[in-house]
């Protein structure tokens, strides 16, 4: 008889605790990173300085900050010689997600450090991927528009730098606000499957760069990284505030997921969610779109009152992204310009404390099958 495993378990490992971390945490409706709250982070922080304390366990002081900041800043300029490459790479009918994913990959070519094991390697190759999977976006973007690539300006932030990289226009401080805040809520989220899915490559002892492209094929997925384009495509199809309520109620019945809700975690609701619909609301208004948010309100009491469900990260940050002008299959790859630096989070506490993962299965085959020639099957 197969051995029986105690414990074995299917549906996604639901509930199994993997390894043990001090990066992120969700105890009900309660994000936070590294202590502190996401509504903390998201009123007071800044992008930048989530990723600093993501990586090294505390806020920055002033000089750190203004050190690592300038560093990141610079790093989010591309070489000439990469730029050439990765023109040449097809953009026609091509999932942005797997053209970023590729492009990744190409910049451990140019890096000097892609295969360092040491700390300072480590260090160097975090800040170029943070600072540059971005530019690779805003890239993508000018190049498959015909357009040329911009440079980023050193003394901007981070959010302004990929904002203006993307349209080559100068966001307002507004939009650079919650842009950065969005960076921030979307930065790291507890053992989510795409950190997973980076922390099991790195446990092999694998360089960053293969970690990190591990996250980027798992966040790729629509169950995953995808529901915020999902979730804009929907109200498109809606088109009216009127209409709102009815096509909820069809999608239902006929046993339809309407996506932006419930959560595998969040059973009391997302606090991303929340913060998130304030901006939804500011935004879509700034932008002369407030029906989207009327909307989407609409879909959210609806959904709430029919199924019990409540908006994830996903729902708000659809309308978001749509008022800034964003393309929508860029949603993802933004998504991964942020949680990049939740993922090199995970693989430096990966290699701190590391075990090859190598779970074992349940095993639910057939047994004691015996070989027999062709001519006797």
């Amino acid at each position: 008889m197969a051995e029986i495993y105690e414990g074995a378990v299917d549906k996604g490992l639901e509930g199994v605790v993997a390894c043990t971390t001090g990066i992120s945490s969700i105890v009900d409706a309660t994000l936070c990173f590294r202590g502190y709250t996401i509504e903390d982070l998201a009123a007071h922080s800044t992008f930048e300085e989530v990723v600093y304390l993501l990586w090294y366990d505390r806020l920055p002081n002033e000089q750190e900050f203004k050190e690592f900041s300038s560093t990141l800043h610079k790093e989010m300029a591309l070489r000439d010689d990469l730029v050439t490459q990765l023109s040449s790479l097809p953009r026609e009918s091509v999932h942005p997600m797997s053209w970023l994913r590729t492009a990744v990959s190409m910049l451990a070519l140019w890096d000097p450090d892609a295969n360092g094991q040491d700390q300072q390697s480590r260090d160097r190759i975090a800040l170029r991927l943070t600072a540059k999977v971005g530019s690779l976006v805003a890239l993508f973007e000018r190049l498959r528009q015909g357009k040329s690539y911009v440079s980023p300006n050193p003394e901007k932030s981070f959010a302004w730098n990929f904002l203006y990289m993307l349209t080559g226009a100068e966001p307002d401080a507004e939009v650079e606000k919650v842009f950065d805040t969005c960076l921030i809520l979307h930065a790291d989220h507890e053992l989510n499957c795409s950190a997973f899915a980076s922390r099991v490559t790195a446990s092999s002892l694998s360089d960053i760069y293969s970690a990190i492209v591990s996250g980027i094929g798992a966040l790729k997925g629509p169950l995953h990284g995808g529901a915020n384009e999902q979730v804009m495509r929907t109200l498109i199809e809606i088109g009216t505030v009127e209409k709102a309520q009815e096509w909820v109620k069809n999608a239902l019945a006929n046993k339809e997921k309407v996506m932006g809700f419930g959560h595998r975690v969040y059973k009391n609701g997302d606090p991303r969610a929340k913060i998130l619909q304030g901006m939804s609301a500011s935004l879509t208004k700034k932008a002369g779109k407030p029906e989207l948010y009327e909307m989407s309100k609409v879909i959210h009491e609806t959904v709430v009152a029919e199924k019990g469900l409540l908006p994830n990260v996903d729902f708000y940050s659809a309308t978001v992204y749509y008022s800034m002008g964003i393309p929508l299959d860029l949603y993802t790859p933004i998504f991964a310009t942020s949680r990049v630096s939740g993922w090199l989070a995970h693989v430096f506490e990966q290699y701190s404390k590391n075990r090859i993962y190598r779970p074992r299965g349940h095993w639910i085959g057939k047994e004691g099958l015996k070989w027999s020639p062709l001519s006797n099957r």
